[in-house]
């Protein structure tokens, strides 16, 4: 049973990111949105840690920060936070699902 050393690492940036919109702009809805996003990728990462097939909750996580943040970089064209966020979770979904392609199937 090896660590998703890649998902609590996602986990840790996205609660930072919503940490430093919050100190920079003083928005509470990106430090909430950050939180809680972030404890849900963490407990995805501990529960791909412990069955590497439970994948859904960190698929589900970072396939909606990709869309959500996918988005609001379309409207603003502004890399930074929107544009990083969206990257970094497109990678995320891009390696959840090639992580599910390579593992056998059960029959």
């Amino acid at each position: 049973m090896a660590l998703d050393w890649i998902g609590f690492s996602y986990a840790v940036l996205v609660a930072a990111g919503g940490i430093i919109g919050w100190f920079k702009a003083g928005s509470v809805t990106s430090l909430a949105a950050g939180l809680l996003f972030g404890l849900l990728s963490a407990v995805g990462a501990c529960l791909a840690s412990q069955n590497p097939e439970n994948v859904w909750l960190s698929l589900g996580t970072s396939a909606t920060l990709a869309l959500l943040m996918g988005a609001r970089f379309l409207t603003s064209w502004k890399f930074m936070p929107a544009g990083l966020m969206a990257l970094t979770s497109g990678l995320m979904v891009a390696r959840i699902l090639a992580g599910m392609r390579q593992r056998p199937r059960r029959s």
